[in-house]
């Protein structure tokens, strides 16, 4: 059993003291361009870029309304700070995000003096000193690495009863519009600190949902990117078919200049040996959805969500959309076909990178993790088990015909006779759909209480585009608006969810408060007079 003391030093992993802002610098709800607009003018520096957000994080996230969205801060950020300030001053500037302080996700490693956690104190010793793909080309387009963002642990795939947004390493993540409610999973960190603008952006991972819930829920632009763009090489895996990182930010432009940094082949990743470098912020415009068909799906959904996503689809027509109502087939057993492959995936996957990791991380293997968590239960499993884990340890590999039937069954289902067969139907572009509905409480007694609706499935399974924008609030809480394409539709969806943005301007700041603003009928009119 892991004694406290070595309990209290995992939490508090990387964390160092903060030093004091240089100057005043105005870095709340500001975008990749208003920053780079700042440096450009000579208004702030990188270090004062850096040494601001490092403020907010000392005020918010451990502290004040303690969002617990950071796991961990590189101690290194402040001296690359310093080189590309020099940079600059040199009369070299790599690109929009030169300067710009980012999160990383902590199951995606980095260069840095930081673990790779997954938030589990079985990788507390994960110290790998390699940059996954993805961090180097955002390194190489000059973002620097503020720090890590805490997640749902294992990236929300140990239990079915999990609580999104907690870690042992890294405890809950709260939702800065109502902090007793979820920041959503396994992003959960990178949501919830890009929405309190504890960093101009995040990169997140989604296997299932996990980037465009957490962008939704707190109020993000979000995109899971179509399979095979974004390399996955040293991030902690779930599962090969499924898993990729994802850009989140608090406007479309940011997430397009993101990606379009993040986008590289990778030897290493067989599925990115077709990407290629776009710039995918040079075709965004205001007239994109003129004459854009648009396939409309209607899942069963709350009344007040279903308001907030008619007013969604009005903006849309009136921008010029044709919308044609499309419905979502049955798909009988997509659901446990996904299961299924997950499940086989995920052992195989993640020994194949328990392998890999330095000779200090003693889980090796699931089923070492799995034994892990069992004699650590009172740190690793206070609020639910790793049935999971359990299931995933007894699948029989990838030439099981089981899982390899699953696997075609899935992807057939999602792609073809799904996303497929509803932009047919429609003779559509694209298709919308609420992302999911506003966020619900964090429960450590039961778990997640929610069942949709979600736009996460279809894409994840098919390994296509699917970008939430923010569509308002609903009782005081963000609800976001998915555009979902064919893969490699990443410049379609951008285009189309810039342009609604642009109409709306539907983001709205977090105030921080302790439960959502649902008004004043709580308290009832009075009791009736005697």
């Amino acid at each position: 059993m892991m004694k406290r003391s070595s309990m209290v030093a995992a939490l508090a992993l990387c964390l160092v003291p903060i030093p004091a802002a240089a100057r005043f610098v105005p870095v709340e709800e500001q975008s990749i361009a208003d920053l780079q607009a700042l440096m450009k003018a000579g208004k702030a520096s990188s270090i004062d870029l850096v040494k601001a957000y490092l403020d907010r994080i000392a005020k918010l996230d451990r502290k004040g309304p303690t969002l617990r969205s950071v796991i961990a801060i590189n101690p290194d950020a402040l001296d690359q700070a310093r080189v590309l300030d020099a940079e600059r001053k040199a009369g070299r500037v790599r690109g929009p995000l030169h300067g710009v302080p980012i999160l990383i996700k902590d199951n995606i490693e980095t260069a840095d003096a930081m673990p790779t956690t997954a938030g589990s104190l079985a990788l507390k010793d994960n110290l790998t000193r390699r940059d996954a793909p993805v961090v180097a080309e955002l390194r190489r387009a000059g973002a620097i690495i503020l720090g890590k963002t805490n997640l749902s642990e294992w990236a929300n795939i140990r239990s079915t009863r999990s609580m999104s947004g907690w870690s042992a390493v890294g405890g809950l993540v709260r939702n800065p519009y109502a902090l007793d409610r979820t920041a959503c999973g396994s992003s959960s960190g990178s949501g919830a600190a890009v929405a309190a603008s504890l960093a101009a952006a995040a990169v997140g991972s989604e296997t299932d949902g996990s980037v465009v819930c957490p962008s939704a829920i707190n109020g993000l632009v979000g995109l899971k990117p179509s399979i095979g763009l974004v390399s996955r090489t040293h991030v902690v895996p779930i599962s090969h078919s499924q898993d990729t990182p994802g850009p989140m930010a608090k406007t479309v432009r940011d997430v397009a200049t993101m990606l379009s940094a993040m986008v590289a082949a990778d030897p290493a990743d067989a599925a990115t040996q077709g990407a290629r470098t776009t710039d995918y912020v040079a075709g965004l415009s205001t007239s994109a959805l003129s004459g854009l068909r648009i396939g409309v799906v209607r899942p069963e959904m709350p009344v007040d969500l279903e308001r907030a996503y008619q007013k969604a689809l009005d903006t849309l027509k009136a921008a010029g959309a044709i919308l044609v109502e499309v419905k979502r087939p049955k798909l009988d057993g997509l659901g446990e076909a996904e299961l299924l492959v997950l499940q086989t995936e995920l052992k195989a996957d993640l020994d194949s990178y328990l392998a890999t990791t330095p000779a200090a991380v003693t889980t090796r293997t699931l089923d070492q993790v799995i034994a892990f968590n069992a004699a650590n239960r009172a740190t690793e499993m206070p609020f639910f088990e790793q049935e999971t884990f359990e299931a995933a340890a007894k699948t029989k590999g990838l030439n099981d015909p089981a899982y390899r039937a699953a696997r075609a069954k899935s992807l057939r289902l999602a792609g073809v006779e799904g996303i497929d067969a509803m932009l047919e139907d429609a003779r559509a572009t694209l298709l919308v759909e609420p992302t999911y509905a506003a966020a619900w409480l964090s429960d450590p007694v039961y778990g997640d209480q929610y069942d949709g609706p979600s736009s996460s499935e279809l894409p994840a399974v098919a390994g296509y585009p699917n970008l939430t924008v923010p569509m308002g609030l609903v009782r005081g809480l963000p609800v976001g608006l998915s555009f979902i394409a064919h893969k490699y539709g990443e410049a379609t969806v951008l285009g189309a969810g810039y342009a609604y943005e642009q109409l709306t301007k539907a983001r709205v700041a977090p105030h921080y408060l302790p439960s959502a603003d649902v008004g004043a009928g709580l308290a009832g009119a009075g009791a009736p007079a005697r």
